[in-house]
């Protein structure tokens, strides 16, 4: 069973900054990939970014310039720094690590922070 804890929500004015932690109970390289998904009230979760294994990273188009997800693997920790936030960015963030048994995916997840943007 993986633990996934994050950190680092909270409520900022937009054009402001926040920076997510997700720390996980192993090696970031025993998951094919690491990821942010948020979800806002009434909307389904959806992808913001991910990191792979390789370092390889990924991240929705509205994010793009504004947020940097990165890691520390002696620390086993995910990052997401988010800048120049806007209202839209609100909802609750969750930490995702996908692993693969058998070519069949495994999602697991932290419980959540909440982010929430002021205009």
């Amino acid at each position: 069973q993986v633990q996934l804890v994050e950190s680092g929500g909270g409520l900022v004015q937009a054009g402001g900054s926040l920076r997510l932690s997700c720390v996980a109970s192993r090696s970031v390289f025993s998951f094919n990939s690491m990821g942010w998904y948020r979800q806002a009230p009434g909307k389904l979760r959806e992808l913001v970014a991910t990191i792979t294994s390789g370092g390889f990273t990924n991240y929705v188009d509205s994010v793009k310039g504004r947020f940097t997800i990165s890691r520390d693997i002696v620390k086993n920790t995910v990052f997401l720094q988010m800048n120049s936030l806007k209202p839209e960015d609100t909802g609750v963030y969750y930490c995702n690590a996908r692993a693969a048994r058998l070519g069949v995916p495994i999602d697991s997840w932290g419980q959540g922070t909440q982010v929430t943007v002021s205009s």
